[in-house]
Formats: structure tokens, C-alpha cells, sequence
């Protein structure tokens, strides 16, 4: 962070998968850095030592006002309910909307200037691709997209309506390192179990943007470096796309292994997914950034990882 001078960040969310790895990246760099975390998809050992560490369920808003202070130059709001097909999707929609109103108005209480808000691919729903971030009418087709979606008008309301920056960045798919509950380590963990067979969701042909953990971070804190406010809305992706049937071969190949695949059906894996994704990264690349690697190296990469973490 060259940009702004931020020194006193707060991180929600900064033990989980995305959030420990900017949480390692700033303490490297010499911020002093804070996170909080319930640790529902986190683990403590993932935080540095010398990061100052808060257990605390955003979700309650008393959490919320103890952990916001007028100390921080910056907060990151990375926590949140994230699965696309969550059994409860009426709750995870109110947790995670209601956790991101408290904290906005927490930050805006306590003269917080800058918030960096972590959305996702799918508030754009089955739209055209690349998909840029102007593009609309935005449609999700899942109670997390919608989540998302509610969560960036409440930000851009805080943005034009009071003193707060709003750095908002919409995730493609990010892979690497940590990785749980996501395509690549489910198929590890289904061919350590049965090497001979994989089976895959929907038809393997679904085709998504995936992007190394380590460039997303890069871009996170450049859109926060070059970008400006508001509301300044970016893409964060690859140029390329990667199909479940390319990530199949690309983990059993890692593996040494030759297995027969069978699919559970359908042009997609569970209610609520988009078949195919990529995102426009044109307007980032305005701002003088490009991954430096393309999705199906970012798997391969991520698959020897995980091989070794799992």
C-alpha cells in the first residue's frame, strides 16, 4: 500500500481462507493489523502471532460496536455466510446484510474512512460474458448473491451519502492455499477416497474464471492503492476459464491417477450456480494490474498446494 499511509487495519473475517492471507500479506508489509473471527470456516493458526486476534460473532451487533473504533484507518469486510446453496438461505440473507449494515454504521460512527467490501461474481447472476462491473440489470440467481448484492446499495449509500470510501471488489472464483469446501479440494478428497472413480456435480462443463489466492490479494490492495471513491466497484479475475471436466483432469494428473467420471446431471452442480462465469478485468487493468496467472495454471497451482496442506 503505497497510496495511503493506513497503518491500523481491522480485518472481519481475517482467520478464514481470503482473509488470513491479506492478514499475512499487511503484517509482513508493517500495518498493524486487528482481526475478528467466529471462526465458523476460520482457524486461529492461520492468523500470524503477532496479530492481534478478536473471537467475536459479527452477527450480534453489541460484537460489532466493541470491535469498531475510531483507531482504524481501514476496515475489511471479508466475513460472511458463503455458501451458495445454504439450507437456510432467508437467514444467511440476514446475517450477512445485517452484519455489513452494523458495520457500516459502526464505521461511520466511529470516523472509520476507508471500508473495502469483498463481494462476489454472483450478483451478476447468468449474465453475458465478460461481464463488466456496469453491466446490467444485475439479477442473482442465489440468497448469497442477493446478500452480496443488498450489501453493496447499503455501502453505496454509506459512500454518497456521508463520509466513508468505499473500495468494492466482486470476486470471481479465488483458489489456493486453505482452500476448503470448494471444487479443487473436493476432488482430492473424493479420489484419496476412491481413486478409480470421481464423481461430479451438473456435467463438467461448467466453465468459470479461477484466480491464484496470492493475485488476488495483489489486486485487492491495488484497487485500494489507485482506485477512487466513493463507491469504486472492480472486478477481480482472469482472462481465461476453466471447466469442472479441465479441473477433473487437471487434479488427477497432479494425483497420478486415471479415474472413469460420472456425473450427477444438469447444466449446473446445485440450485443457485452459474454455469458459466468470467468476469471483465478491463477496469482493473486501467488501473495498471494483471494476474500472473491465468485460471487453469491457477488450479494446477492450487491442486499441489492443497496436496500438501490436505
Amino acid at each position: 500500500m503505497t497510496a495511503h499511509t493506513t497503518q491500523r487495519t481491522l480485518v472481519t473475517g481475517g482467520a478464514g481462507f481470503i482473509g488470513s492471507h491479506l492478514t499475512r500479506r499487511l503484517d509482513e508489509a508493517g500495518h498493524d493489523v486487528t482481526v475478528v473471527d467466529d471462526l465458523s470456516n476460520g482457524r486461529r493458526g492461520w492468523v500470524p502471532d503477532d496479530v492481534r486476534f478478536l473471537e467475536r460473532d459479527l452477527t450480534e451487533r453489541d460484537a460489532v460496536e466493541d470491535v469498531v473504533a475510531p483507531e482504524y484507518d481501514l476496515l475489511v469486510h471479508l466475513a460472511s455466510r458463503k455458501a451458495v446453496d445454504d439450507p437456510d438461505p432467508r437467514s444467511q440473507f440476514r446475517e450477512n446484510t445485517d452484519m455489513t449494515y452494523d458495520l457500516v454504521e459502526a464505521a461511520l460512527d466511529a470516523g472509520v474512512p476507508d471500508f473495502l467490501f469483498t463481494s462476489s461474481s454472483t450478483v451478476y447472476g447468468e449474465a453475458p460474458r465478460p461481464t463488466p462491473e456496469d453491466y446490467a440489470p444485475l439479477e442473482p440467481i442465489s440468497a448469497y448473491g442477493a446478500s452480496k448484492l443488498a450489501c453493496e446499495g447499503i455501502l453505496s449509500t454509506a459512500a454518497h451519502a456521508h463520509d466513508l470510501t468505499v473500495y468494492n471488489v466482486r470476486f470471481a472464483n479465488i483458489v489456493g492455499p486453505r482452500l476448503r469446501g470448494a471444487v479443487v479440494p473436493d476432488f482430492i478428497e473424493k479420489l484419496r477416497d476412491d481413486p478409480e472413480t470421481l464423481t461430479i456435480l451438473g456435467d463438467g462443463r461448467q466453465e468459470k474464471s479461477y484466480m491464484h489466492v496470492e493475485d488476488c490479494i495483489d489486486a485487492m490492495l491495488s484497487v485500494y492503492e489507485h482506485a477512487e471513491g466513493p463507491m469504486a466497484t472492480y472486478n477481480l479475475g482472469t482472462r481465461t476459464t476453466t471447466s469442472v471436466n479441465r479441473i477433473a483432469d487437471v487434479v488427477a494428473d497432479e494425483m497420478g491417477l486415471a479415474p472413469d467420471y460420472e456425473y450427477t446431471g444438469g447444466d449446473r452442480g446445485w440450485t443457485g450456480d452459474v454455469p458459466k462465469m468470467r468476469l471483465s478485468i478491463e477496469k482493473l487493468a486501467a488501473l495498471g494490474w494483471e494476474p500472473s496467472i491465468e485460471s487453469t495454471e491457477a488450479v494446477r497451482r492450487t491442486a499441489r498446494e492443497l496436496l500438501e496442506e490436505l
